[in-house]
């Protein structure tokens, strides 16, 4: 399947091949549901905690004794029915997250990528090198598309000498300001914020490696 390939002008710069594999799959809402509830479940920190009756200080007095004074029986004050007592089976830390099957965490992002082009939701561009980090760069490309909500893709290198990753800071930077756009390397891109943008703008490297990672 061919798509158009435009520049930073908007204007066609030639067409790319797209793996019918990982653009052309049929589109599994089910997929969206399991995989967005696995990538919120590993983001939840899971730190609530709340002292139970064994760990409020006190209650080692009787408050009255056990038979006489015509109110229900007490052992301690540190009883979940007092106030400032223990909470009974509350929260305590624990990992939310948990695994689900790489196959199934693959065939939800080609989904997604697949129902994009269905939609005719996808700009692949040339490249997203801005000459200068300037957020009305990005406004103006968004325009030029008219794409109101998106969400930019490109690739990413990694310095051999310091080994740390290189983003393309030109685009990233331009793009941090804008509540509408956001920023993602290839390596990072997900169903979640997949789903969350209308239009996805990926560049024509960022599509081969994606191509490369993903297809069959």
């Amino acid at each position: 399947m061919k798509v158009e390939v435009y520049d930073l002008l908007s204007s066609k710069a030639g067409e790319i091949d797209l793996e019918d594999s990982v653009f052309s799959v049929p589109v599994r809402p089910h997929l969206f549901w399991e995989v967005v509830n696995w990538q919120r479940a590993k983001r939840r920190a899971g730190t609530h905690s709340v002292k139970s009756r064994g760990q409020v200080r006190g209650g080692g007095q009787k408050p009255w004794r056990q038979k006489g004074t015509g109110r229900a029986r007490q052992g301690t004050r540190t009883a979940g029915q007092w106030v400032g007592g223990g909470v009974i089976h509350g929260p305590t830390p624990r990992d939310y997250s948990y695994r689900i099957p790489k196959k199934k965490r693959r065939a939800a992002l080609c989904s997604a990528l697949s129902m994009k082009v269905l939609e005719g939701k996808i700009r692949v561009v040339e490249n997203l090198d801005f000459p200068e980090i300037k957020t009305k760069q990005v406004v103006r490309l968004l325009e030029a598309f008219d794409a109101p909500k998106a969400l930019f893709v490109d690739v990413t290198s990694r310095d051999e000498a310091s080994n740390l990753v290189q983003h393309n800071e030109s685009l990233r930077l331009s793009i941090r300001n804008l509540k509408n756009a956001k920023y993602l390397a290839v390596e990072g891109l997900n169903v979640e914020d997949l789903l969350g943008y209308e239009y996805l703008f990926v560049s024509r490297s960022a599509v081969e490696r994606l191509q490369e990672a993903l297809k069959r």
